[in-house]
C-alpha cells in the first residue's frame, strides 16, 4: 500500500525549499563566499582561530534552514555575538566559549517557548528604521581596513565590481550580480598579477570536517557562574538581532515569519555550533540583504549558502584564497547602500520630532557602542517616555458647582496612570468649602498603582476635610484595578495613603 502523505506537508515542502530552486542556489553561492571574510573576521573579534567562525558559520546556517522560523534569512558567526566573546576566551580559552555557546543556545530555546517573539510589537517603526541605518553605517565601516592605505589596483577593482554588480541586472538576471562580480574580479586578479589582497591574507581556512565534542570544561556550578553572564549577553543580542533582521526581511520580500519558532530555532542552531567547535552567531543583516537581492526566497537559499561554504572550505580553499578582497567589499558596499532608508533623512524634515529623535538616537547609540542592543533599547525607551507624555497631555479634569454651592462634580477624561497623574492631583481645590464631591470617572481609565493611589489621595484629602466623596463611572477594567489596590474605603486607608 502506497504512503499516503499529507497534502498540506507537500504543499509547505514545496513553498519553502522547492519553490526557487535555480535562484536560491545561486544566492546561497554568493552568501557562501561573503560569509568566509566576515566569518574570519569575526573569529579575530573573539580571540579565536578563524576555524571557529567558519565551522559556527556552516553549523548555524544549515541548522537554521530547517529549524528556522524566516525563510531565506542568513544566519553565521556575527561581530555582535563574537565582540562579547573577547574576554571569557581571555580569561578562560576557547572549551569555555564553546559551553557558553551551548548555553546561550538553551537560553534561546527557552525565550523562544515563553513567546519572547511578541516583544517585537513594542518596536517602533522609528526604532527600526534606526536600526537599519545603524547596521548599513557599521556594514560601511567594516570595510574602512579594506578602503585605507591601499593602493590604486584596489579602488579601481572597486569601482569595477560595483559597476558589475549595479550593470549587469539591466542585462540579464539569471546570474547574481554579485556571483558575476567575485568571478570577474578574480579572474583579472589573476591574468593580471593584480597584487591586492585575497581571502587567503585573512587566516588559514579550515581543511577537515568539524568534529562533535562536548566542550572540555568541569561541570560544576564554578563553571556555570563563569559562563552564565557571557552566555546570557549573547542570548539576548543574538535574539534581538535575529528578530529585527527577521522583520526587515519580512519586509522585504512582504511575508511573515514565525518570530518564536526563529528564537527556538536560533537556540538549536547555537547548541549544534557549540558541539562542533564554533562560537554563537545569529541572524545577518547584511548576508540576508545579499541573499534576498541575488533572488533567494526559500529555506534552500539558507541551506546552500552553509553546505557550499563547507564545500568551499573543504574541496575549493585553494581557489577561494585567490579571491580577492575588492570584489567582496564592492558586495558589502552594495548592501550597506541598499540597507541605509535613504528616504528617512528626507522624512527627518516632515515626520513628527519625536518620532525623528527616537530614529537618530537609535543609529548613534548603535554607531557609537558597536552594540545593537543598547542602541535598540535606548530608542524603544524613548519611544516609550514619548507615547506616554503624549497620552499624558490628552488628559484633563473639569469640574462644575452645584447651585447652592455646596457640591461639586469633578470629571475627568483621558488614561489616569504614572504621566498624567500629577496633573490629577492639581486640578483639585481643597480649599473650597463644600459638604459634597463627586468624582465622575466615566470618560477616563485607571491603568496603574500610580493611578489608583492618586485617586484615594484625592478621596482622602476630602474626606479628611469633612467632604463627602462619590465615586462614579468606573468601567469594569477599573474597577477591577480599584477593588484590588485602593484603599480610601479599608481601615487606616487615612494613615497608609496620606503618610500619617
Amino acid at each position: 500500500m502506497a504512503l499516503c502523505v499529507p497534502m498540506s506537508f507537500v504543499e509547505r515542502l514545496r513553498l519553502d525549499w522547492l519553490s526557487n530552486i535555480r535562484a536560491d542556489i545561486l544566492s546561497g553561492i554568493v552568501v557562501a563566499l561573503a560569509l568566509i571574510p566576515e566569518a574570519i573576521g569575526f573569529s579575530i573579534i573573539a580571540g579565536v582561530d578563524p576555524k571557529v567562525g567558519l565551522y559556527a558559520s556552516v553549523v548555524i546556517a544549515i541548522v537554521i534552514s530547517f529549524a528556522g522560523g524566516r525563510p531565506a534569512m542568513i544566519s553565521a558567526a556575527t561581530a555582535a555575538t563574537a565582540v562579547l566573546f573577547g574576554a571569557l576566551v581571555r580569561e578562560h580559552g576557547l572549551q569555555y566559549l564553546l559551553a557558553a555557546t551551548i548555553l546561550a543556545g538553551i537560553i534561546q530555546i527557552v525565550a523562544g517557548w515563553l513567546r519572547v517573539g511578541y516583544l517585537m510589537r513594542f518596536v517602533s517603526r522609528s526604532v527600526m528604521t534606526g536600526f537599519v541605518n545603524a547596521l548599513a553605517i557599521l556594514i560601511f565601516m567594516a570595510q574602512l581596513p579594506e578602503l585605507i592605505d591601499v593602493t590604486w589596483q584596489t579602488y579601481a577593482m572597486i569601482a569595477v565590481g560595483l559597476a558589475i554588480i549595479y550593470l549587469v541586472p539591466r542585462l540579464t538576471r539569471l546570474v547574481p550580480s554579485p556571483l558575476v562580480c567575485i568571478l570577474v574580479l578574480t579572474a583579472i586578479a589573476l591574468a593580471f598579477g593584480i597584487d591586492v589582497r585575497t581571502v587567503a591574507d585573512l587566516g588559514e581556512l579550515p581543511d577537515a570536517l568539524p568534529v562533535l565534542l562536548l566542550p572540555d570544561v568541569p561541570l560544576n556550578l564554578d563553571t556555570l557562574w563563569i559562563i552564565l553572564p557571557t552566555a546570557i549577553g549573547v542570548a539576548a543580542v543574538g535574539l534581538l538581532e535575529s528578530l529585527l533582521t527577521a522583520s526587515i526581511v519580512d519586509q522585504m520580500t512582504d511575508t511573515r515569519s514565525d518570530k518564536n519558532r526563529e528564537s527556538i530555532g536560533q537556540g538549536i542552531a547555537n547548541i549544534a555550533s557549540g558541539l562542533f567547535g564554533g562560537m554563537a552567531g545569529c541572524a545577518m543583516i547584511g548576508q540576508s540583504g545579499i541573499n534576498v537581492k541575488s533572488g533567494g526566497r526559500t529555506r534552500l537559499s539558507t541551506f546552500t549558502a552553509g553546505a557550499f561554504l563547507l564545500f568551499l572550505l573543504l574541496v575549493l580553499g585553494d581557489w577561494v584564497g585567490f579571491i580577492p578582497m575588492p570584489a567582496l567589499v564592492a558586495i558589502m558596499l552594495m548592501v550597506s547602500i541598499g540597507t541605509f532608508n535613504w528616504s528617512s533623512l528626507i522624512d527627518l524634515a516632515h515626520h513628527p520630532r519625536r518620532s525623528s529623535v527616537v530614529m537618530l538616537a537609535t543609529v548613534l547609540v548603535v554607531v557609537g557602542t558597536h552594540n545593537l542592543a543598547l542602541g535598540v533599547g535606548v530608542g524603544v525607551l524613548l519611544s516609550g517616555i514619548f507615547f506616554a507624555w503624549k497620552v499624558a497631555q490628552i488628559f484633563r479634569v473639569t469640574s462644575s458647582l452645584s447651585a447652592d454651592g455646596r457640591q461639586r462634580t469633578y470629571r475627568v477624561e483621558g488614561q489616569l496612570f504614572f504621566a498624567s497623574a500629577d496633573n490629577f492631583l492639581d486640578a483639585f481645590d481643597l480649599s473650597e468649602p463644600l459638604d459634597r464631591m463627586r468624582l465622575d470617572l466615566t470618560a477616563a481609565h485607571i491603568w496603574d498603582l500610580t493611578g489608583v493611589n492618586a485617586v484615594d489621595k484625592v478621596v482622602l484629602k476630602f474626606r479628611r476635610a469633612g467632604v463627602e466623596v462619590d465615586v462614579l463611572g468606573l468601567n469594569d477594567a477599573s474597577t477591577t484595578i480599584m477593588d484590588k489596590l485602593a484603599m480610601h474605603d479599608r481601615p487606616n486607608a487615612m494613615a497608609k495613603v496620606l503618610g500619617h
